[in-house]
């Protein structure tokens, strides 16, 4: 079973771009060659898209191997598959990395676990349900990475196919 995506690098430092190609390359087990783009709503970075194509699971294998790196945005997504649900991956370096279940539409999906536990929160711990839908939601990763993404309309767009 296959599965497809898309790995925005929405910025990055010139110096990293490189590592970026190595690490994305070391995941899917074939060379990788971004085409890099001045990203103009960060000036001195550089912003790249791949639709890729690989396992299910790829995209958060990639999440897991660029994570944690200062100075770096992306994002990642991955398609629904039968038996699995499509994800997607958001990282800014000040937030970190969050993960969401993903409609074929691109809305964010929260499981009714989460959506329980921050209503037992706000009930029984006082915190505010609309800061705990927020989170839940990825707002403050969506606020971060909106200027980002706009800058990066038009871009173009690469396929990479995963060996194996």
């Amino acid at each position: 079973m296959s599965a497809r995506g898309v790995l925005y690098v929405h910025s990055a430092p010139a110096a990293l771009c490189p590592h970026v190609e190595w690490a994305v390359a070391g995941v899917v087990g074939v060379p990788v060659k971004l085409d890099w783009e001045a990203q103009p709503a960060a000036p001195g970075t550089y912003r790249a898209e791949l639709n890729w194509q690989g396992a299910p699971g790829t995209s958060g294998a990639i999440a897991s191997a660029l994570r944690g790196w200062q100075r770096l945005r992306f994002e990642i997504t991955e398609e629904a598959t039968p038996g699995c649900d499509g994800v997607r991956y958001s990282y800014t370096p000040t937030l970190g990395v969050f993960t969401s279940v993903m409609s074929a539409c691109g809305e964010v999906l929260v499981p009714e676990g989460r959506l329980h536990e921050a209503m037992r929160r706000a009930r029984e711990q006082g915190a505010d349900l609309a800061e705990e839908l927020d989170r839940l939601t990825g707002r403050a990763w969506d606020e971060e990475l909106d200027p980002f993404r706009h800058a990066g309309e038009g871009a173009p767009v690469r396929w990479l196919h995963a060996a194996g």
